[in-house]
């Protein structure tokens, strides 16, 4: 295959030589997609399920190759003073490393593009005149496009060039502003040190990050995904990984970030999505009863439920084998059946172990009366009538989503279950009001999913994957920390969240007890405060709420040296709100029109006189149609370049209680990027007041 020739640029022509390396590194990328096309697979499978897996295997490493003309294949450029893992020695020539999205190579195999995961790559995002990490020279580059524009340089072993310069990047700041139309895209042009140690942290530890508004936690975690299936992905491939979100809106704003990166096999869900598998949830509960149903106490009373239905054998088992009789007494069952209680087992493992404990018995017998039986006549007579008959009465099989109709339908069978853990009063909480014919024609919550998911568990061993991110963990009950748990027992976690945006009755109230109910007490907190994404002006107006909603918890910083737009209007009506919105959209980028659930309606129907296009949550913009109207109650992990906020009385009363509609406002405020206008007709919510 002949392979492209890039031209040689002008030697006093920096940027000209820039511009020649991304060509060469773009023919570079085709060339490398062309050799994984060409393979030819015929005579390196022995059947048909060999083929078709190297085929799918193909498939995916062809996708991962494909050159994204609009996103720049390399941001960076490293300058070494020496070759890293070299001798040091005085003259040694240094090595230029460019630092992209993936590892691009030329026809003799030499890096053109390293990937940014790569331990030669760290220095880009730590390095500094304090600790240079032996680079001489960082430059990042400024694309329009997908074509380069500009670059900057920072001499980090230079003593005479000033310190600070990599906090007043422009080309950084640039690249944070530059206008989001479209899903959630990757950062990796922009890490920072503190984002790039969570990032970089081990797969064997579990990962708490506590971030307010515009940390970047999100990406934080994805790219966490990306850095882990990079350095592990053996283990990761047998294993497997999944990000979890708070809803599909989120999901699929975030779902194109680890495909941009390479990465095609990390799954996505809800909580709802694995809970309810196989279950249809058509119910819901009111406040109170969802955070019983929550509660961890109900682990307890699901326990005792599940194995009060082994019963103690009063009868021996008496097993026939052609013309000799075996006879196991009750006393000896019992100590079997006490002793696989004691081992704390699964419901369904102790049930399967059961028979053959009691064929084992038989088999000591006849052993004592002079016979050699083998693992088939154990076998066998674990599967004789009689034994097969003792087990079902003994230990009988438990359908977990009976066991959970039973108990909020029977009041004696949760009283019997729940005694000493829920008072009378709680039990009543949780009782359903009416009579259930059967587990298909129940109204099941996703509360009640949740319960019927333990008690699966308590049945049967959940499977656990390598690593689980959980996005927007403080909106999560202890049973569902407990679910999510299960995914990954023996595996690690990152869990991403802000205790100042928890907007359910039951949210978070502190990490460490997060963790402990997710089965990861080990696990390490990290705060992020350092705002990048939210303006000045935006998140200082935003932090007024946080003293009423997260006492004691860090504000965010801003870092960004744009303070914003930020303007507050008091308006006559719907009109005027749409006349922000058309203001908003002057400007490139996107603008989310952001309000009390109650309230999109009307303001869906003005944005339609006034005929002006509008989307819903998840739903990807385009550059005919940037302004979607979002309800107060699915903005949470969103963002837009502009915002119209609109009555702020009306989101915080549209919640159950004040604190949590505060929270819930916090989050809609905290949603703009370069701009935020604030339309309100009713009274500013005190808390807001200087």
């Amino acid at each position: 295959m002949s392979r492209p020739s890039t031209p040689v640029p002008a030697a006093d022509d920096p940027l000209a030589r820039e511009r020649s390396h991304l060509a060469g590194s773009r023919a570079a990328l085709r060339a490398m997609r062309e050799d994984v096309e060409s393979l030819d697979i015929k005579d390196v499978t022995a059947n048909w399920v060999n083929a078709e897996v190297l085929a799918r295997q193909i498939d995916d490493r062809i996708k991962a190759l494909a050159d994204l003309s609009d996103t720049p294949l390399f941001f960076g450029r490293l300058d070494y003073l020496h070759s890293p893992g070299a001798d040091r020695a005085e003259g040694a020539e240094g090595e230029r490393f460019y630092i992209g999205r993936r590892h691009v190579h030329d026809h003799d195999g030499d890096p053109m593009v390293i990937d940014w995961r790569a331990p030669v790559s760290q220095p880009f995002y730590r390095a500094s005149k304090k600790d240079p990490m032996d680079v001489a020279l960082r430059r990042r580059f400024g694309y329009t496009r997908g074509d380069i524009t500009a670059y900057e340089d920072e001499h980090l072993s230079d003593p005479t060039e000033p310190s600070g310069a990599a906090a007043t990047s422009k080309l950084l700041q640039q690249e944070i502003e530059r206008p989001r139309v479209g899903p959630m895209r990757d950062i990796v042009a922009t890490i920072q040190p503190e984002q790039d140690e969570i990032v970089r942290s081990g797969l064997g530890g579990t990962v708490c990050v506590q971030g307010g508004p515009g940390t970047g936690k999100t990406a934080v975690g994805l790219h966490r995904v990306a850095y882990l299936l990079y350095a592990h992905r053996d283990r990761l491939a047998r294993t497997g990984t999944l990000v979890i979100g708070p809803n599909r809106s989120f999901l699929h704003y975030i779902e194109q970030v680890l495909p941009a990166l390479g990465e095609l096999t990390v799954k996505q869900a809800t909580v709802d999505d694995l809970v309810a598998a196989g279950l249809e949830v058509r119910g819901s509960d009111d406040a109170p009863a969802a955070v019983l149903k929550g509660d961890a106490r109900m682990a307890q009373v699901l326990r005792r439920a599940v194995y009060s239905h082994v019963t103690m054998p009063t009868e021996p088992v008496m097993v026939v084998r052609g013309s000799r009789r075996w006879r196991v007494p009750a006393y000896e069952i019992e100590e079997t059946v006490r002793e696989l209680l004691d081992r704390g087992i699964r419901y369904g493992a102790a049930r399967e172990a059961l028979p053959q404990r009691i064929a084992h018995a038989v088999l000591v017998q006849m052993e004592r009366s002079g016979e050699a039986p083998d693992d088939r006549v154990q076998d066998a007579v674990a599967r004789n009538p009689a034994v097969k008959a003792a087990v079902k009465a003994i230990w009988p099989p438990v359908d977990p989503a009976k066991l959970v109709l039973r108990l909020l339908t029977d009041a004696d069978f949760l009283a019997e279950h729940a005694d000493g853990i829920l008072d009378e009063e709680e039990q009543k909480t949780i009782l359903w009001a009416k009579p259930v014919r059967s587990v298909k024609s129940a109204r099941w919550s996703s509360a009640d999913a949740v319960l019927i998911d333990e008690a699966t568990d308590l049945v049967e061993r959940t499977h656990s994957l390598g690593h689980v991110v959980l996005d927007e963990a403080q909106d999560l009950s202890p049973m569902q920390y407990r679910a999510v748990g299960r995914r990954c027992s023996t595996g690690s976690a990152t869990v991403l969240g802000d205790l100042a945006q928890g907007t359910t009755p039951w949210a978070t109230r502190s990490w460490d007890e997060a963790l402990a109910h997710l089965g990861k007490s080990d696990g390490v907190v990290e705060e992020l405060t350092a705002g990048f994404r939210v303006p000045t002006d935006v998140i200082t107006y935003a932090s007024r709420l946080l003293p009423h909603i997260a006492p004691g918890l860090t504000p965010v910083a801003s870092v960004r040296e744009n303070p914003g737009f930020f303007d507050l209007r008091e308006i006559s009506g719907t009109a005027d709100v749409v006349t922000a919105c058309e203001e908003l959209l002057r400007n490139e980028g996107s603008t989310g029109l952001i309000a009390a659930d109650a309230r999109v309606p009307a303001l869906a129907q003005a944005l339609t006189a006034a005929g002006i296009p509008y989307l819903a949550p998840g739903e990807e913009t385009t550059a005919e149609t940037r302004l979607t109207l979002v309800p107060a109650s699915l903005a949470k992990g969103l963002e837009y370049d502009y915002v119209v906020l609109d009555e702020p009385q009306a989101v915080v009363d549209g919640e159950p209680d004040e604190r949590t509609g505060l929270r819930r406002l916090y989050v809609a405020l905290t949603r703009a990027v370069s701009g935020l206008i604030v339309t309100h007709t009713a009274p500013l919510p005190a808390q807001l007041a200087e």
